[in-house]
């Protein structure tokens, strides 16, 4: 197979051992080639307007721009770009996040390489790839009313463990407003305390440790 008949193929992802990996992987194969690895999002969005590559794949938590707002970029320039995200995490809010952004497949990072390899063919072919796995997590997102600007403010401050006191002043409303804004969350998150409210927040994806 000539260079020019090879899937071109995109890595960004901020862990070296994790680019290695795949560039290995993905250079073993016949049919497609690595022509770029960035090591953030914003890296690989001017990678991606230099290489023009056929397929990206792409991580969803890095520094300096994480995986949705890059894909978001990329998509905003080149509609059809084919990204396909690798990530550790299986949280709803991610999937969902990374499909909203215009991601063709989402896999996780400890999958068979013969799905990676699958993935990146159907993919390029214009397909979409969504393992069973992650088709159920999406599926599992429930269809409860979306946390409100303010609502994710305040959760945000919540798992940085502030109390009501310490988040009305940091967002400067009152006290009695950021218990509103407390209820209001639990009840979207099906939780019954602020604890459960964090630790579900982060499982999901709807927030991040900074």
């Amino acid at each position: 197979m000539s260079e020019q008949d090879l899937i071109r193929i995109l890595v960004v992802d901020d862990h070296f051992v994790v680019r290695m990996g795949v560039t290995t992987l993905v250079n073993a194969q016949d049919d497609m080639t690595v022509v770029g690895e960035a090591a953030n999002g914003k890296q690989g969005v001017e990678l991606f307007r230099s290489c023009r590559p056929d397929v990206t794949l792409m991580d969803l938590r890095m520094p300096e721009m994480n995986g949705v707002a890059a894909i978001t970029a990329i998509r905003a320039e080149f509609p059809d770009a084919r990204i396909i995200v690798l990530s550790t995490y299986d949280g709803d809010e991610d999937i969902y996040r990374a499909f909203q952004a215009g991601a063709r497949a989402y896999l996780l990072k400890d999958m068979h390489h013969d799905e990676l390899v699958n993935a990146i063919r159907a993919v390029h072919q214009g397909q979409r790839f969504i393992p069973p796995a992650i088709a159920n997590r999406l599926a599992e997102r429930m269809p409860r009313s979306e946390l409100t600007a303010r609502e994710l403010d305040v959760l945000r401050l919540i798992v940085k463990g502030m109390s009501n006191k310490e988040i009305a002043s940091a967002l400067r409303i009152t006290e009695g407003t950021v218990k509103i804004h407390v209820n209001n969350l639990l009840a979207k998150l099906g939780v019954s305390d602020r604890t459960k409210a964090a630790t579900t927040a982060l499982q999901r994806g709807i927030v991040y440790l900074e």
